[in-house]
């Protein structure tokens, strides 16, 4: 015993050294050694490479010509297809284009007769399955010359694709303006698959490339001199047939055993100078360039997920999640594209004046007359090391089509329950059992309301997850019966790196299974992270999938009840003695595939998997909440994530909101910041600050790494837990508001917090703005981001009128649309828009689930009309019986000194069956107060149409009119009613 107990204590004493090499203190910033740059990628290299050589070369002509006797249009089916070929190396590629709902196109590019088959992202996330999914439609209008064909689309034909013969390109317009180009600048560049050679000029033969001759006298060949530029296009050249094969990167090699396969290509979006998406990058909303004159970073955008311990701002490096998608806009139009394929991807992005060619799309329309403007386009070059080329390009024309195009493609987000959406309070770690009884206690002592407490990885055995350390948590049911009983619930951490234990029973399981991933030698691959030596579930396997599901279930996983929520972190994967701190991409996951192939995607795979073992255990009445850290195309369909580890300072509170603004934009709508930073110890006011804001984000919780002080909310001491407790108190008031924001999220992607250029798509300054955002359509915050601002400038769009969130006077900006407000601790500016009503529950209680029949209260306010809208959405806040039919959409409305509600049943749910008496005395709940605001003047009487009087006061508010209060209105949500103001 004493020698296997030396064992242990050996084991764990190196793997607590592997864990300090890799993440010191905090305080010591992102390692940068640690993960590639552009050259240091072999493909990343020969991409840009190719792109430079294109630009460059004088007379470059795209190779890639579509072969015209191949081209076949099927109108009805909304489908174009035609063979491209390579002039250059004669290999062949099968071409697409697909019309779909929503002015939505998909095109692929596919390598006809390769070695080995491309991986193919769309059976693996169930692509096209889901039930909004767009289908074919047909086409409106083709023609076609020797040059091109051209196809009109879309519900009035208002769409139009051309494709260009030779070189192969093409175009996307809406209603005549130019929206999407591509293969433009003839950056299409498809490295097909070839058996490997021993010799550097038969490896350029297969490779496509000339024949490059090594030079005896520095650049120079048979006596003949070079130009600069001529030495330079054979550098590129040469740079096309470098790390073709192996190559290695901090002393870790990469076999590449199935040579290169990388595809470029690049898009233009003609006279839009903002581009947004590609998350997830700590930058701007608006994207930076990479690329060209101006540039404000030298490398492209990455998109590889990894750990990033303490991660830079203002940066394009790869953080924990990755989904190909962009978004550009300008006044008139917007449009998105969505490259589906889950290997390493770089995004370079240029900014071009235009340059009034005629041949480039008539200098972009709407300038289609003028030889010359100065109309700013964007440019990008994306480049992806394995897959296929499948593009899905959406023609919006608004933002908010895009998005929902783009969430009917990947999926629409999961509907979370109510408790999601209130506070979560985390740490890495509580320490036992009486310390969450202690922090428990203090909530209720310092009355500040949360629902979910959050245990981390101390609370296991040894790291071994869907196991509790008996020491410190004996009884973890009766740990969570005491939350429960007071409508809060708990959240443990398990994450993907399994114990290599044989006596831990999920690694011995899933061993005989042969579910782990496997190294390239075909072996369980094995690697170190928090337990020490560990292994990884291949979530790519639906074998392996059900069996992470099963673990779930309340006999397997002891100590679990139907209070414990899940968390999956370092879903990247994290391995801590990876490449890049990752996992080798020749590893081989199901089906052969490398992990080149699936990385972007692995994460996403855990959280469907805990999400679909949450189904499970609930026989499928549950709705799960699961937070990942990793994310791709589609993670929302499972639930929340958050931004990953971030450090208690004032620009990383400042980056949260282009950060999420990016995530919700593209796609994934229930995303959050650790409030407070994860890293550090943030002062008292830096707290308070982001607690202020956190209020006003989708996902809200505290967190912090374990050698941080502890930060609960009322260490502070005063102003500071009451301002603290305030902002949270805030948040629950807001809760019926959210919740109906969640459901609209749920139906159309919308994201519940919103670029002001969603709402405003035709105000120029809204186009990057990104340091204040709204909540909904109805809600304007602007953060505090830096210690002691005393004032601080906000942008109301004029074309809203706005009164201010806390005393509802209305508010006065400038001709340029500023107000400038003053902000004491106490006040975080928040801007209520004119036309809105918004639903609350003023009665805040110590956990979300204990309001749920408490009344509401309706806050409406008018716009310059006098007129104003809202929706509320209900239903029981937990289950899928919404899905049957039991809910209550009721539609707000006043106008004419008139306030309406009506409810709505939606004909694709249930056939839109109506209530019964008793279901909508069940999810509905009175109305104990309406306050409106903006009314002219102060009415002589308030009552029910066909009732009594009501009772009410009126006040004026700052800036004129005024602010209405109607007590006790006696009207039920669920049922149809209407109060006239006279």
């Amino acid at each position: 015993m004493a020698v296997i107990g030396n064992r242990r204590l050996l084991r764990s004493v190196i793997s607590l050294l592997i864990v300090l090499a890799v993440f010191p203190c905090p305080g010591h910033m992102v390692k940068q050694a640690d993960f590639k740059k552009c050259d240091q990628s072999g493909f990343c290299r020969r991409q840009r490479a190719y792109a430079d050589l294109a630009d460059m070369t004088p007379q470059f002509v795209s190779p890639y010509v579509l072969v015209s006797d191949s081209l076949k249009v099927d109108g009805k089916g909304g489908l174009v297809t035609a063979d491209l070929i390579n002039s250059e190396n004669g290999v062949s590629f099968a071409f697409s284009v697909n019309l779909l709902e929503l002015n939505t196109a998909r095109v692929q590019i596919k390598e006809k007769n390769p070695i080995k088959p491309r991986y193919d992202v769309v059976p693996e996330i169930g692509f096209g399955t889901e039930p909004d999914f767009p289908k074919s439609i047909p086409a409106t209008n083709t023609s076609q010359t020797a040059e091109e064909l051209r196809v009109a689309f879309g519900t009035n034909g208002q769409n139009s694709l051309v494709i260009h013969n030779k070189p192969f390109r093409f175009e996307l317009a809406v209603n005549g303006v130019p929206a999407v180009s591509f293969n433009e600048r003839g950056y299409l560049y498809y490295e097909q698959q070839r058996k490997k050679v021993e010799t550097p000029a038969l490896e350029n033969q297969a490779a496509g490339g000339d024949d490059i001759v090594a030079p005896e006298d520095g650049g120079e060949t048979s006596g003949e001199k070079l130009s600069d530029v001529e030495k330079d296009i054979k550098r590129l050249k040469e740079a096309l047939e470098t790390d073709l094969w192996e190559e290695s990167f901090g002393g870790k090699p990469d076999s590449k055993p199935n040579g290169p396969s990388s595809i470029g290509f690049d898009l233009a979006f003609p006279g839009s100078s903002n581009v947004y998406g590609l998350p997830e990058h700590a930058s701007s909303f608006s994207l930076k360039p990479t690329r060209g004159e101006g540039k404000t970073y030298d490398e492209p955008y990455r998109l590889y997920n990894l750990d990033v311990f303490e991660y830079e701002l203002d940066n394009p490096m790869a953080l924990y999640g990755a989904v190909p998608f962009m978004m550009s806009h300008k006044k008139g139009l917007s449009s998105g594209v969505l490259w589906l394929n889950s290997a390493e991807m770089w995004v370079d992005v240029e900014k071009t004046a235009g340059t009034g060619t005629l041949a480039k799309l008539a200098s972009y329309i709407p300038f289609s007359t003028s030889k010359s403007t100065s109309v700013t386009s964007t440019e990008t070059h994306w480049f992806s090391e394995s897959g296929n080329l499948d593009l899905y390009i959406m023609l919006g024309p608004t933002p908010s089509d895009v998005v929902n195009a783009f969430t009917a493609l990947s999926g629409r987000p999961a509907m979370p329950q109510q408790f999601a959406l209130a506070y979560h309070q985390c740490r890495w770690n509580y320490l036992d059992e009486q310390d969450v009884a202690d922090v428990d206690a203090n909530f209720d002592k310092h009355e500040i309301p949360y629902d979910v407490l959050w245990l981390d990885i101390e609370h296991t055995d040894s790291k071994q997850y869907f196991t509790w350390d008996k020491i410190k948590f004996p009884n973890p049911k009766t740990m969570q019966q005491n939350l429960a009983v007071k409508g809060r619930k708990m959240v443990t951490i398990v994450d993907p790196h399994i114990k290599r234990d044989d006596d831990y029973p999920v690694s011995k399981q899933a061993a005989e299974k042969g579910l782990f991933v496997k190294d390239k030698d075909g072996k369980d691959y094995e690697g170190w992270c928090w337990p020490g030596n560990s292994q990884w579930l291949d979530y790519t396997n639906p074998a392996a999938r059900r069996f992470w599901a099963e673990k779930f279930q309340f006999s397997q996983y002891e100590g679990s009840t139907p209070a414990l929520y899940t968390w999956n972190d370092m879903n990247e994967p994290s391995v801590f003695t990876g490449p890049e701190i990752t996992m080798g991409k020749d590893n081989i996951h199901f089906g052969g595939w490398e992990h080149r192939d699936v990385h972007n995607l692995y994460g996403m795979q855990l959280h469907r998997s805990t999400y679909e073992g949450h189904l499970l255990r609930s026989d499928n009445k549950d709705r799960p909440f699961i937070l990942s850290r990793a994310f791709f195309v589609g993670t929302q369909r499972y639930g929340a994530i958050w931004t990953g580890d971030n450090f208690a300072k004032w620009d990383h509170m400042a980056a949260s909101v282009p950060m999420l603004l990016s995530i919700g934009m593209s796609g994934i709508p229930f995303a959050g910041a650790d409030v407070g930073g994860f890293f550090g110890n943030p002062e008292a006011d830096l707290l308070l600050r982001w607690y202020q804001v956190g209020a006003f984000q989708p996902f809200f919780r505290g967190h912090a790494h374990i050698d941080t002080k502890r930060r609960e909310p009322w260490l502070f001491g005063e102003p500071y837990t009451s301002l603290i407790r305030a902002a949270i108190r805030e948040r629950y008031k807001l809760l019926p508001y959210i919740y109906t924001l969640s459901w609209e999220s749920s139906r159309t992607g919308l994201p519940v917090m919103r670029p002001l250029l969603l709402e405003f798509p035709e105000d120029e300054s809204t186009f990057a703005l990104d340091d204040q955002f709204l909540l909904g359509s109805s809600i304007l915050v602007k953060p505090i981001a830096e210690k002691d601002q005393a004032s601080v400038d906000v942008y109301l769009p004029k074309s809203a009128l706005w009164y201010d969130y806390e005393n509802l006077a209305k508010a006065k900006s400038s001709s340029s649309g500023i107000v400038t407000v003053k902000t004491p601790l106490e006040k975080i500016p928040v801007f209520l828009r004119g036309g809105s009503i918004l639903p609350r529950r003023d009665r805040v209680r110590r956990a979300s689930t204990l309001m749920t029949k408490d009344p509401y209260t309706l806050l409406v306010a008018l716009d310059d009309n006098g007129s104003a809208t809202g929706k509320l959405y209900t239903d029981d806040g937990k289950s899928f019986e919404h899905q049957k039919g039991a809910y209550i959409l009721t539609n707000l409305t006043f106008a004419d000194n008139r306030l309406t509600a009506e409810p709505v049943r939606l004909s694709n749910i249930a056939k839109g069956k109506a209530l019964s008496s008793a279901q909508i005395e069940e999810l509905g709940s009175r109305v104990e107060r309406v306050m409106v605001v903006g009314l002219q003047t102060a009415p002589k009487s308030v009552k029910v149409a066909g009732g009594s009087e009501l009772t009410f006061w009126s006040e004026k508010t700052a800036g004129g009119g005024y602010k209405i209060t109607v007590k006790d209105p006696k009207v039920w949500i669920g049922k149809s009613w209407e109060i006239v103001f006279s």
